[in-house]
């Protein structure tokens, strides 16, 4: 398959990057720029990248046209925690660009070749896309965004046979959580999370499943200690 897939550099984007690359399914891959495109190239031979900072209006120009994609997922994401009283519009939009603008935007100029592929578009989601909590209102506000461009497309590309798969994994062994453990004062226990590699391997179903079914939404959480 041909996939294009955000966020391979780390947690649960190289996780998803890695289990592909070793089944040898063509991968192209987002990065910021040019330096991580290099480390991308060097992660994963003989993939392609394109270089886009989702933090800011991506500009596709150079980038490949009328490409099929078997799927398309967004991994990307971003996290800065703190109290409503105390948010700045600079941390409001950054998470919003990453975590739903960027994603709507690289849909929209995938979807000529997701359409002619019937491909299948995973958004990467969050717990915090279902509910939000103190002091994640500025994340969960991006992340429940995201999940209203999954929606949304899902009710348009039905009938032109794109699928849309939203996953909401619970906490998760990533850097970014270890960020978030970090700010609520708490310890990084691994051994309590959920391994990268579970939600990878639900995305690969999303993508894998047979063309008669999708799975609209996908809830993972916790499971014993591992």
């Amino acid at each position: 398959m041909r996939l294009l897939v955000t966020g391979a550099g780390s947690g649960i984007g190289a996780a998803v990057a890695q289990q592909l690359h070793a089944r040898g399914d063509e991968l192209w891959l987002v990065a910021r720029n040019a330096d991580r495109a290099e480390q991308l190239s060097q992660a994963y031979p003989g993939c392609r990248t394109l270089v886009a900072d989702l933090a800011r209006e991506p500009d596709f120009s150079g980038w490949p046209q009328s490409t099929a994609w078997d799927g398309v997922v967004h991994s990307a994401g971003v996290v800065q925690l703190g109290p409503v009283g105390s948010l700045t519009y600079a941390e409001m939009m950054r998470q919003y660009a990453v975590n739903a603008v960027a994603p709507a935007l690289l849909t929209a100029w995938a979807l000529p070749g997701l359409r002619s592929a019937c491909g299948t578009v995973v958004f990467i989601n969050s717990g915090a896309g279902l509910q939000s909590n103190a002091e994640w209102s500025a994340y969960a506000a991006s992340k429940f965004a995201a999940r209203a461009v999954a929606d949304s497309l899902r009710a348009e590309e039905t009938g032109n046979g794109v699928r849309v798969t939203t996953v909401f994994p619970g906490r998760t062994a990533t850097p970014m959580q270890r960020e978030v453990k970090a700010y609520e004062g708490a310890p990084y226990e691994e051994h309590t999370l959920i391994d990268p590699v579970s939600v990878a391997r639900s995305v690969l179903a999303a993508l894998d499943l047979p063309r008669d079914a999708t799975i609209p939404e996908l809830v993972i959480r916790p499971g014993s200690h591992r």
